[in-house]
């Protein structure tokens, strides 16, 4: 079948598609919407906590990519019920929660508070909100009316302001500003209107029918974990994420007969900026990944500077998931499983 506009669009009527498509518009919305949540500016020397789920904890993991060795304090990503031991007074702790009502954040949410450490909140409401709000704790409002995983952006640039505001890391105002006209031009290039060959539309096509790994390297890791869950929750196919070089000295050997169990293939996702041997790491994994009879591609990323790169590759997984899902002919937003386990959780205790 045709990826244009139309055949994707048949399967999407909740509009997935175009909320990938405005993810240029996010990052300046998102960065006015972090500066309008009154931060103030003050120095955490316990660093930086994420809590969050889902699409909701992805920008933490986007962000610290994006940051790189220029993060001056711990920044980690607590995805749970509980914080970590050692989070203090000293820490600045960012709940993050799209729809405002993950349980697991608001708990999370309730200990950063008894622990006495400095809270943000991001969230479009809920109870998350409220809290947040009865305790005077600054709200980083996001738009509603999308799937929390479409509102990437907003988390990642919500992120990268906390980060800034506690004294972890310097902010990313100009490479946001760039970021913005790369994406631009990247979704009139890949979008649905370009032609059948365009690399998202021809790497979905190469992923049908088969079981995806993702691999990451340094500041890919991240974003092999977006590709996964987005080829989840989008393509409804599994596909797990990898990062090396740590998978060169353990899951390379199970490909030799990993390939004659399931189709698979492998995924590498390179960065300009990666260790030199990398590049040779992959290569060479690529070429084992071959010799077992799966395919294996190896996909580079997009702009100039380092946040540039991370959501050129974002977008590109996105796109690659809704258009797969178009492939398969199943709706990218629709979440049944999801829907269904979080039911049950509210029966039960």
């Amino acid at each position: 079948m045709s990826l244009d506009r139309a055949q994707v669009e048949a399967v999407d009527p909740q509009g997935m598609l175009g909320d990938v498509l405005s993810q240029p518009l996010q990052l300046g919305d998102a960065l006015w919407r972090a500066q309008s949540a009154g931060m103030r500016p003050g120095d955490s020397p316990g660093g930086l906590v994420i809590c969050g789920m889902g699409g909701s904890a992805i920008g933490g993991d986007l962000a610290v990519a994006a940051l790189g060795d220029r993060a001056t304090r711990p920044i980690s990503v607590v995805r749970g019920y509980a914080l970590e031991s050692w989070t203090s007074p000293e820490s600045f702790v960012l709940c993050s929660s799209y729809s405002g009502e993950t349980e697991e954040t608001l708990a999370c949410f309730e200990a950063a508070g008894a622990a006495g450490a400095r809270r943000a909140v991001l969230t479009t409401g809920g109870a998350l909100a409220d809290a947040a709000r009865a305790d005077d704790v600054p709200v980083i409002g996001v738009p509603a009316g999308m799937q929390p995983r479409a509102a990437v952006l907003y988390g990642t640039i919500g992120a990268l302001e906390c980060a800034a505001a506690c004294g972890a890391a310097p902010a990313l105002h100009a490479e946001i500003d760039m970021s913005t006209a790369l994406l631009e031009r990247l979704v009139e290039e890949w979008g649905p209107d370009a032609p059948d060959g365009v690399l998202p539309k021809r790497i979905a096509r190469e992923l049908q029918g088969r079981l995806p790994v993702v691999h990451g390297a340094g500041a890919t890791v991240a974003v092999a974990r977006r590709w996964h869950s987005q080829l989840n929750e989008n393509a409804k196919q599994p596909a797990v994420w990898s990062e090396l070089p740590e998978a060169n000295h353990n899951e390379i050997c199970g490909w030799a007969s990993g390939a004659g169990l399931a189709p698979l293939v492998a995924v590498f996702l390179e960065d300009a900026d990666q260790h030199p041997r990398v590049g040779r790491r992959i290569e060479l994994m690529a070429d084992e990944v071959r010799r077992a009879g799966a395919p294996a591609l190896v996909v580079g990323a997009r702009g100039e500077s380092r946040l540039e790169r991370v959501l050129s590759q974002v977008l590109l997984g996105d796109l690659v998931s809704v258009y797969l899902a178009a492939l398969e002919g199943v709706n990218p937003a629709a979440v049944e499983a999801i829907d269904r386990l979080k039911q049950e959780l509210r029966g039960k205790p």
